[in-house]
C-alpha cells in the first residue's frame, strides 16, 4: 500500500442551530480536499464527532440542547483536534471559559465570514506545522501521529491509544534512553501510581510485536535496569 493511498480528505464539522449560518460557514470554507459535516444540535455532533474522522470543529457555544462547552469537554478527552468557538456571549469570562477547557480559538457573533475563514486557515497551518514535527519517517517506518495511520515495512498498522503515546515518545527521543518511571507517568497520567509494575512491560512488548517482521526487529530495545530506548544499537 502506498503513502498517497492514505491521503484524506480535510473533514470540518460545523455545529450551529442556525441553518443559514450553518451553511454559510460551509460555503464560505469550501476548497478542494475540504468536506462538510452539519450538526444544528449536541447530539447530532456528539454522533458525526464519534461517526467520522473530523479534523476541526467550529463549535457553538449555545445549542438547543445543551452547550457546546460539553462537546469540548468530550473532544478534548480523547483528541487534539482544532476547535474553534462560536458564541453570542462577548463576556470575558465566557473567553476565558472557552479557553480554559482547550478552545483553539473564539470567535464572537456577529462576525465576518471572511474573518472566520482567515482564523480557520492560521489554525490548519499551525495544526500541520505540528503534525509535520512529531511525525516520524525512516527507511522502515511512517507514522502520521496527527491523522493517526502508521505504516510499517509497507504494511498498515493499528495501534491503540496506548501504543501511540509509547510511539510517540520513542520516536520523538531516538536514541535517548527512556526510564520506566518516565514512560509511566506520561502514558498512565491519570494514575500513575496505581500502574501494575507489569503493566508498561506488557505495552512495550505489544507495540514491538506490532512494529516488527519476520526479516526485522522492532528497534525499541531494552535497557536493562534502565528503561527502553528506540534505534540505538550500542545499548
Amino acid at each position: 500500500m502506498k503513502k498517497t493511498d492514505f491521503e484524506k480528505t480535510y473533514q470540518i464539522l460545523i455545529v450551529e442551530d442556525d441553518k443559514g449560518l450553518n451553511q454559510g460557514i460551509a460555503l464560505a470554507l469550501r476548497e478542494d480536499g475540504v468536506s462538510f459535516h452539519s450538526a444544528y444540535t449536541l447530539s447530532q455532533a456528539r454522533a458525526l464527532w464519534k461517526r467520522e474522522a473530523i479534523d476541526l470543529v467550529i463549535l457553538d457555544v449555545n445549542l438547543p440542547d445543551g452547550s457546546g462547552y460539553d462537546l469540548l469537554k468530550e473532544i478534548r478527552r480523547e483528541s487534539q483536534k482544532p476547535v474553534l468557538m462560536l458564541t453570542a456571549n462577548d463576556l470575558e469570562t465566557d473567553e476565558v471559559t472557552g479557553f480554559s477547557l482547550g478552545a483553539d480559538d473564539y470567535i464572537t457573533k456577529p462576525f465576518s465570514l471572511m474573518a472566520l475563514r482567515a482564523r480557520v486557515e492560521r489554525t490548519r497551518k499551525r495544526m500541520a506545522g505540528t503534525a509535520a514535527a512529531s511525525d516520524y519517517q525512516d527507511e522502515r517506518y511512517w507514522f502520521r501521529f496527527q491523522e493517526m495511520v502508521f505504516l510499517a515495512d509497507g504494511a498498515e498498522v493499528v495501534l491503540s491509544k496506548t501504543d501511540q503515546k509509547l510511539l510517540r515518545l520513542f520516536t520523538a527521543h531516538p536514541g535517548q534512553i527512556l526510564s520506566r518511571n518516565r514512560l509511566v507517568d506520561a502514558i498512565w497520567t491519570d494514575g500513575a501510581d496505581y500502574v501494575d509494575e507489569n503493566a508498561l512491560s506488557v505495552a512495550v512488548n505489544r507495540l514491538r510485536h506490532k512494529l516488527e517482521s519476520k526479516e526485522k526487529a522492532c528497534p525499541i530495545q531494552t535497557v536493562y535496569g534502565l528503561g527502553y530506548v528506540w534505534g540505538r544499537k550500542d545499548v
